[in-house]
């Protein structure tokens, strides 16, 4: 195909070209629950999350990273992997400092 003229040597952004704009689904495995509630006094750091903000409702901790644009669904479901015998995790401190500027 051809995507413009030789000179100028740039491609025009009204031009389409291939790949996907939008959501992807994106499967992850092995994400440890670590806490649900609902009281925002124990997660909310001062001046909220850095490019997110304050959490206003109830929400999950998670062990791990969360792929995904910010502020999105993110769709959980039963393990499909046998349980391990890893036990209960303890939470010994949850940071509520500030964020900003670090």
């Amino acid at each position: 195909g051809n995507l413009g003229p030789w000179h100028p040597t740039h491609v025009r952004w009204q031009v389409p070209q291939t790949g996907q704009k939008g959501y992807h689904q994106r499967t992850e495995l092995n994400k440890r629950i670590l806490m649900i509630d609902d009281d925002i006094k124990k997660i909310n750091p001062d001046g909220g999350f850095t490019k997110y903000g304050e959490i206003q409702n109830e929400f999950m901790l998670l062990k791990g990273s969360v792929p995904g644009p910010t502020k999105r669904l993110v769709r959980i479901r039963d393990a499909i992997r046998p349980k391990g015998v890893d036990g209960q995790v303890e939470l010994k401190h949850i940071s509520t400092e500030s964020k900003q500027g670090v």
